[in-house]
């Protein structure tokens, strides 16, 4: 049970305010909350994306990400933070996507991968990903790569006199039809012309460099151990993304003998509840041979496994891990330890955890390094010391880098930057945990977003459904401004429910299984159960209903319309139609089979129907907006054109499909979020406030 029962009730919902993470960052403004968010405020916002803690503890580099109208993308450059006094230096402000930081031992570099061009386009500057280093101090950029087709992944070695790098190439299967494939290298081919890595070492004393591994096989990943004695790998035999599922392995090169091991994979495919798991960047401890990796499985709990080299061969054991939480990544060791850490998402919040002593085998229980309610993204240690650094948003500011003091039970954080000082002004939402029971009796959580000034006198107001995607996922207790709902609505007096359903993450293992043969049925329950909660509560209107989601949350979103008339407005981004479609067309199938436990042509067949809101969307009165991207391998655009088709041809229901041209499963073009956003909202002011969008030419 993840929440008291309450005897009395039936449905209940109990709103739990947090106290946010950290005080006011001390160069924050003490103005009064005097701005109305606009939708034009979402483009003003910066991300930090990545982070590396300098091996003395002192500094901070951090890759901040802002949008560019001009350039429609959003560019990510290079920051330092000073720790002590938290002075910031921009390192970098070439449109070239700079990332990765990685710090050489005795911090006189940050190495970082970059793709810059000139008008010459030779290498370097030929636009292709090549790795980079720069002072922290700021100056000139130097190149450290110069390959014609650039580079896929980089690392530094732990002494810092050398880079291991990947280097794409391209092969033709020396078969029959490779004269073919060869006359007619224009088209595009099912297999057979295929994109491999190469595994290279350069010496950043010599500037000489070495191949390592000439295989074909594509590299998704890589770790080289301490003592540069191993590269270890997680391979599959194509660029294929579907070859992740079941088709990846674990590969260590031994750099001494020049061979290679592949590690017996049993634990995390024979014997594991599905054989479609995904196998996520490695990581070598730094006081024993121990290799360490996360492999996630659409729908069910991710596992921690640790490999050991020893005489005998290698020893491979599953680490115990807290079973009410879910492993994230990535995984980091704590320097100079044996003590494997990541990321556990529980209620709604995410904690950096530690596994003691892994290494050795030894490890018994969890500790917990950044306890209380938090949300951190991304972490990082400090070589030398150990210092702790996250990224992190809370209640009242958007992610920035906080330093963790004294990791463990008594922490206390120190927020160290604040890269969006201009939302000091901002009227913020109100975020806040609910809770309801769904109607088999499971406690269900989700967040809920009410605008700044709310009162429950008030009454009720107008309310969006959001709904994440995956759903191997969760959506997180903390502030978002992002294009699929969250801030805007609050914003405009809307209010915002975004249930965490059965099948999310970090509610313990039953949680996230229940939903395994359930898709369309408890996940939809679950969701109309924390509506009707909002509406006994006051909160939501029950005539002023929306929905909305992107992924897994354009499905859900499909499944709702075709289940109920109470929304008013739907938007569905990137849902699935028709669950057997999908298998057919999407490049990761294991996530259907997982869910539909097998193949269409066996007894999944009927699961994969009724799942599918195709054969119920004949009962659909909702005008629905509908959005996918152009190139989607994900959820292919023919889910939303036979969507499309099924409301305005056959059923006369009101409905917009928009295809964003050369989008994938995620619009990352500044003018394709700015239609996304002023589509959705001008959608919901019509069909759920009754608000008139005339045209101003007439």
């Amino acid at each position: 049970m993840l929440f008291p029962t309450m005897k009395h009730a039936t449905l209940w919902v109990v709103l739990i305010t947090l106290i946010a993470l950290s005080p006011p960052h001390p160069l924050a403004s003490a103005n009064t909350r005097t701005h109305d968010i606009t939708l034009d405020d979402y483009f003003t916002l910066g991300y930090l994306t990545a982070l590396a803690t300098s091996p003395d503890g002192t500094r901070v580099a951090y890759v901040e990400s802002r949008w560019n109208k001009e350039e429609d993308n959003r560019n990510s450059d290079l920051w330092v933070v000073e720790i002590k006094n938290r002075s910031v230096t921009r390192l970098t402000f070439d449109p070239a996507a700079d990332t990765s930081p990685q710090w050489s031992p005795d911090g006189r570099y940050i190495y970082f991968s970059s793709s810059r061009g000139d008008k010459d386009g030779k290498p370097p500057h030929n636009d292709k990903t090549q790795v980079w280093r720069v002072s922290p101090e700021g100056g000139p950029i130097t190149a450290v790569t110069r390959l014609p087709k650039g580079i896929a992944a980089f690392e530094l070695s732990r002494d810092g006199n050398s880079l291991y790098f990947t280097a794409p190439k391209e092969e033709i299967d020396d078969d029959a039809w490779k004269p073919l494939r060869k006359e007619f290298d224009k088209l595009q081919y099912g297999h057979g012309v295929e994109s491999y890595h190469e595994l290279w070492r350069l010496d950043l004393q010599s500037w000489h460099s070495r191949k390592l591994v000439d295989e074909n096989r594509h590299i998704v990943s890589f770790s080289v151990s301490g003592d540069e004695q191993y590269v270890a790998m997680v391979t599959r035999p194509d660029e294929h993304l579907l070859s992740n599922e079941g088709w990846s392995h674990v590969d260590v090169y031994d750099t001494s003998s020049q061979e290679i091991l592949r590690l017996p994979d049993q634990k995390w495919r024979d014997d594991a509840p599905s054989p479609f798991g995904w196998i996520e960047p490695p990581s070598w401890s730094a006081v024993a041979p121990a290799l360490a990796f996360t492999v996630e499985f659409d729908g069910y709990p991710a596992e921690i496994f640790v490999a050991r080299l020893t005489d005998e061969g290698p020893q491979i054991t599953m680490a115990e891990r807290p079973r009410e939480a879910t492993v994230r990544g990535p995984l980091r060791w704590k320097p100079d330890t044996g003590d494997l850490c990541f990321i556990a998402e529980e209620q709604a919040h995410r904690r950096v955890v530690a596994l003691p002593d892994i290494a050795s085998g030894s490890s018994s229980g969890d500790d917990t390094l950044t306890p209380g309610n938090v949300v951190v993204d991304d972490y990082s240690f400090a070589a030398d010391t150990g210092t702790l650094v996250t990224t992190q948003a809370g209640l009242d500011f958007f992610v920035d880098l906080v330093l963790i003091e004294n990791p463990g039970p008594n922490a206390s954080s120190d927020r160290l930057t604040n890269i969006n000082p201009h939302t000091d002004t901002w009227k913020l939402p109100q975020v806040k945990v609910v809770r309801w029971t769904s109607k088999d009796g499971t406690p269900v959580e989700g967040i809920l977003e009410l605008p700044p000034d709310y009162d429950p006198k008030d009454g009720p107001l107008p309310m969006v459904v959001t709904i994440h995607g995956g759903p191997t996922a969760m959506t997180a207790n903390a502030l978002r401004y992002w294009i699929y709902g969250g801030t805007a609505f609050a914003a405009k007096g809307w209010a915002r429910l975004d249930p965490n359903y059965r099948g999310s993450t970090g509610y313990g293992d039953q949680f996230l299984t229940d939903l395994i043969g359930n898709k369309n049925n408890l996940d939809v329950q679950d969701i109309l159960a924390g509506v009707d909660a909002m509406v006994e509560q006051g909160i939501a209107d029950p005539e002023k209903l929306g929905v909305m989601g992107w992924s897994n949350g354009g499905y859900l979103t499909n499944c709702l319309i075709a289940a109920t008339p109470r929304f008013k407005a739907a938007s569905s981004g990137a849902g699935v139609f028709d669950t057997v479609m999908q298998w057919s067309t999407e490049d990761t199938p294991g996530h259907v089979i997982n869910f539909s436990k097998g193949l269409p042509w066996e007894d999944a067949g009927t699961t994969m129907h009724r799942t599918s809101p195709l054969y119920d969307i004949d009962s659909c009165e909702t005008p629905t907006l509908i959005h996918v991207g152009e190139n989607d391998p994900r959820v292919p655009q023919e889910h939303s054109r036979a969507l499309y088709r099924s409301l305005r041809h056959y059923l006369n229901v009101p409905t917009e499909l928009i295809i964003y041209p050369e989008a994938g499963h995620g619009l990352t073009k500044y003018s394709h979020r700015k239609a996304k956003l002023d589509w959705d909202h001008q959608w919901f002011d019509q069909y759920v406030l009754g608000i008139e969008h005339e045209n101003p030419d007439d």
